[in-house]
């Protein structure tokens, strides 16, 4: 195993120590698993390819480009909204601790 260095502000790295610790674990077995859990480029196609397909399979229906395209709008939108709720209640939160 080799190691590699990372350089990042002084807040993320107490953010992934927090977590780390939260999960019982060490901060090189939570970048491990983050890095397990994030796709590459390729993957997400392959990913895409194989849904297409089943759907296409299964349900008869072929996803175009533009329904595609769509839907990534969709969820865009939507992850944006829920970091969005996420920080108002943590804003919320913060208010009232200082109360």
């Amino acid at each position: 195993m080799s190691d590699v260095m990372i350089r990042v502000p002084a807040e993320v790295r107490d953010q992934l120590a927090a977590v780390a610790e939260a999960r019982g674990t060490s901060l090189r077995a939570l970048m491990q698993d983050i890095a397990a859990q994030t796709l590459t480029p390729e993957q997400i196609k392959e990913r895409a390819d194989r849904t297409r397909a089943l759907l296409a399979e299964r349900f008869g229906h072929d996803v175009t480009d533009a329904e595609s395209a769509e839907m990534r709008r969709k969820m865009r939108a939507a992850t944006a909204a829920h970091r969005a709720a996420l920080a108002e209640a943590e804003a919320e939160v913060d208010a009232e601790a200082t109360r």
